[in-house]
């Protein structure tokens, strides 16, 4: 009979380690749920923690990237995955760090809302159009609206007061550029956030 050579058998092959792949608004799944998770606890507003990269989620993500000096196209991709793992805290955009304040930065078109000294808070905004534009200097939350108020310009949901006629209000539209006619709109579920976090009297530094 003839001689068979039994071969060893081959070392069971270990999948390699690979980071999460590309996400993109309406995707789902418990990937989608991680990322809102860690844009929550990195203090952005992703909206509800379920699982849908809806547009909450998008503006969140634009948010980060602007505050990690990226592109705020929305794409969830490896650099993207990288940095929220190693993450840059945003900026401040005066000298005076008061413990309690809101930062607004028309340049990025990011929101921060400081408490303790630390960022509570980071939000994509979309301020004055070209023309319209919102005043920068340094101001004080003066009152605020619970709910809806009708302005000559528009609605505005739960406004917050800074100047004169001047707030920081959700919007059913915060597209990426500055569209507004001169306040500093926020998404809808944010506005819902930031007058819980944030006091009349309370400075609010615009710098452009």
């Amino acid at each position: 009979m003839p001689v068979v050579i039994m071969q060893p058998a081959p070392a069971p092959v270990r999948p390699a380690a690979t980071a999460p792949g590309t996400l993109r608004p309406g995707d789902t799944g418990a990937r989608v749920r991680a990322l809102q998770l860690r844009l929550r606890a990195l203090h952005y507003d992703p909206g509800a923690a379920d699982g849908r990269f809806r547009s909450d989620t998008r503006t969140a993500v634009w948010a980060f990237q602007k505050v990690q000096r990226m592109r705020p196209d929305g794409v969830v991709d490896g650099p993207v995955w990288k940095a929220l793992a190693h993450p840059r805290t945003p900026r401040a955009l005066t000298r005076a760090h008061e413990s309690a304040r809101v930062d607004i930065d028309l340049k990025r078109q990011l929101l921060v809302a400081y408490r303790k000294g630390r960022p509570v808070l980071i939000s994509h905004i979309s301020t004055g159009s070209p023309g319209r534009r919102t005043p920068a200097g340094d101001f004080h939350v003066t009152r605020r609206v619970n709910g809806w108020r009708h302005s000559h310009l528009g609605y505005m949901y739960k406004p917050l007061y800074f100047h004169s006629g001047y707030a920081m209000h959700g919007s059913l539209s915060v597209p990426r550029h500055p569209a507004s006619h001169g306040c500093v709109r926020i998404p809808m579920h944010t506005a819902d956030l930031l007058p819980r976090l944030v006091r009349n009297g309370a400075p609010v530094h615009v710098r452009g």
